[in-house]
């Protein structure tokens, strides 16, 4: 029998030069399609936080809301999504952060969270960090403290990962992929 870790990275799809030649797109997709794999995943975040003091999960625009908003539900949370620029209708604090190839911009509610709060930061994979830096970024701009980023695959040669340790923000990682 394979770990849970094993077992998640053998349904991660993998595939070649997309979105762009030479890159290796790890596809959560067929994860989530398999209602047992997909239970298997939720679970391992479940038991990781369920004894912490956690007072809300964010997730990163778009994969992040479908992990986030399933475990803010199973932890009994509330959930706080981090959106592309120009998504959230509401009064919004934004941070922009560069990509491989120019740079994006993050968006959240100014009323997402409060002082104090204890917050997950939650996406599906980290590749240069530069996405989850700007959440982190974003939700301490409202006083909210990071306790964690948490991320199903981890792509350590892209160099995000250490950025994000680096940052002194702890690093959960279900699995990783080594190459581009």
């Amino acid at each position: 029998m394979l770990n849970p870790s094993e077992y998640i990275k053998e349904h991660i799809r993998t595939v070649p030069n997309w979105p762009q030649e030479g890159v290796m797109f790890r596809d959560i997709t067929p994860l989530l399609q398999n209602p047992k794999v997909f239970r298997v995943l939720i679970d391992m975040f479940v038991h990781r936080y369920m004894d912490e003091k956690i007072d809300v999960i964010a997730g990163l625009d778009a994969r992040g809301f479908i992990i986030g908003s399933v475990l803010a539900y199973e932890l009994n949370l509330g959930f706080v999504p981090i959106r592309k620029k120009g998504k959230l209708p509401f009064h919004t604090v934004s941070e922009e952060y560069e990509l491989e190839y120019g740079s994006a911009t993050v968006e959240l509610h100014a009323d997402a969270c409060k002082k104090g709060d204890r917050v997950v930061l939650i996406d599906d994979l980290i590749a240069t960090g530069g996405t989850m830096m700007a959440g982190k970024k974003l939700l301490e701009r409202l006083g909210a403290t990071v306790v964690e980023g948490a991320v199903i695959v981890d792509l350590p040669e892209l160099g995000g990962s250490k950025i994000i340790k680096d940052s002194g923000m702890p690093l959960y990682t279900i699995c990783n992929f080594d190459g581009h």
